[in-house]
């Protein structure tokens, strides 16, 4: 885990918006819960999975299923948060990288908050 609030904030929030189905930007409450993630020192490598995990989850939906909207919040992914910070991982690097490799981020951005736009970036393939 980063050191520093600021590290954290830029490499959770960098993530985020690199998700498919994220917003463009973030939102005060985003920043609100970052900030909480931090006080309750959250690391981000549980952060980075559940992200993943909940995006893999979204993208395995049945194809008849009614279409989702897109994320609107940061408060989506608490949910998995909390299941991952209440279960053990028996494979925790290996799955991560599985999750990787199963998600088509965006291309990484310039730092983006509330009020401020960024270049609107295609997955780079289907998941």
């Amino acid at each position: 885990m980063p050191n520093d609030l600021e590290t954290y904030r830029q490499t959770l929030l960098d993530l985020y918006l690199r998700l498919p189905d994220t917003p463009f930007r973030v939102s005060r409450h985003d920043m609100r819960l970052v900030q909480q993630f931090w006080e309750r020192q959250i690391p981000l490598t549980t952060v980075e999975t559940a992200f993943l995990l909940a995006s893999v989850r979204r993208a395995a939906r049945r194809l008849d299923a009614i279409p989702l909207g897109p994320i609107r919040s940061l408060h989506y992914f608490l949910p998995v948060i909390e299941e991952l910070l209440h279960t053990a991982l028996h494979h925790g690097d290996a799955y991560l990288a599985y999750l990787r490799s199963k998600v088509a981020l965006r291309p990484a951005a310039g730092r983006t908050t509330s009020g401020q736009h960024r270049d609107k970036g295609e997955p780079k393939s289907s998941v």
